[in-house]
């Protein structure tokens, strides 16, 4: 499976916010606790849609289910500027009853789409492909290509840096 750099990207920052949560102080698994807590703060997350979509997809962990393995592997190929909108994935992707709302919720806000695209994305790899995948570029891309990958990936890493430098200002603690 080929990933974009930019899914790249956010399936790290995904999976880094996963592992982030599962565990408290004691080793104990709190992930499920966890999840719960995030899901009634999404008021409050909904201003990180744009600037950090990994803390605000997080809130659809294990609410989705793909029918048309090819079609998420298609899209995680994608580039941002490439993604479809999320009624015509929506028929592909199966919500959990729970998470049905928080998707209804989401889609009121104008980047409502983008992200549901983007946590059916970055859900998708979390389950779907070895912790230790990295972008994919084929052999033959030619060199303007890689420059645009690049320009991608450094968009990404800003988006990123942006997400948290806001939480750092909120008072977290900044996620490295």
């Amino acid at each position: 499976m080929k990933i974009s750099p930019y899914f790249a990207l956010l399936r790290s920052s995904y999976e880094a916010e996963i592992n982030d949560m599962a565990f408290d102080s004691e080793g104990k698994n709190v992930l499920r606790q966890r999840l719960s807590q995030r899901r009634k703060e999404l008021p409050f997350l909904r201003q990180m849609m744009a600037s950090a979509p990994e803390m605000v997809a997080i809130v659809f962990h294990q609410g989705m289910r793909f029918s048309k393995p090819a079609l998420m592997d298609a899209l995680v190929a994608k580039d941002p500027s490439q993604l479809p909108d999320w009624a015509s994935l929506s028929a592909h992707v199966s919500l959990e009853p729970w998470a049905l709302g928080l998707a209804e919720e989401l889609c009121k806000d104008a980047s409502g789409d983008t992200l549901m695209v983007l946590a059916a994305g970055m859900e998708y790899l979390f389950h779907h492909t070895p912790a230790a995948v990295a972008a994919s570029d084929d052999e033959d891309d030619d060199k303007e290509g890689e420059d645009q990958d690049s320009e991608e990936e450094k968009e990404a890493r800003a988006a990123e840096e942006a997400g948290n430098d806001w939480m750092a200002e909120q008072g977290f603690d900044r996620k490295e």
